[in-house]
């Protein structure tokens, strides 16, 4: 029996089928969801989410938001998600560079200036993260896993 996921964003759904399980980070931490998992709803941190299908995972950066499981159902209401062949590398790697670029300045006068920067940070890192691992690992049947990504090992 499948679980119906949807990963939902305000601009748009970003995902929506029905996958064997789902792996995302809390903010307790990473989050494995099979079927006939209890209800549930949780906070998700900025990170990695993994469907899998049939062998087949996709994977998506995640920029934090909510997380519901209701029967076989997940729905994942995320600030800002990305499938992992969606994401710029390059666009993302400047927005890490101009991230540190600002932070380094030292913090500016207002406090939620910086909150901003470390949060714009933490997407880059993700994005990155998510985006190199899928060029890594190419595509097809049981290219990607759970396992650690290059950069871990």
């Amino acid at each position: 029996m499948p679980i119906h996921c949807q990963i939902i964003t305000q601009e748009r759904t970003v995902f929506e089928d029905d996958v064997d399980i789902v792996t995302a980070p809390s903010v307790e931490g990473q989050l494995g969801i099979l079927p006939n998992h209890s209800p549930l709803i949780t906070t998700l941190d900025y990170g990695e989410l993994r469907v899998r299908k049939a062998g087949v995972e996709e994977s998506f950066a995640i920029g934090g938001g909510i997380l519901q499981v209701a029967g076989n159902k997940v729905i994942v209401l995320a600030e800002s998600a990305e499938r992992a062949d969606e994401i710029d590398l390059a666009r993302a790697e400047e927005a890490r560079r101009r991230a540190e670029r600002l932070m380094a300045e030292g913090p500016p006068a207002d406090p939620a200036k910086y909150a901003q920067l470390e949060a714009a940070l933490r997407r880059a890192d993700i994005r990155l993260k998510v985006g190199r691992r899928s060029a890594h690992r190419g595509t097809g049947p049981g290219a990607m896993d759970f396992g650690r990504g290059p950069e871990e090992e």
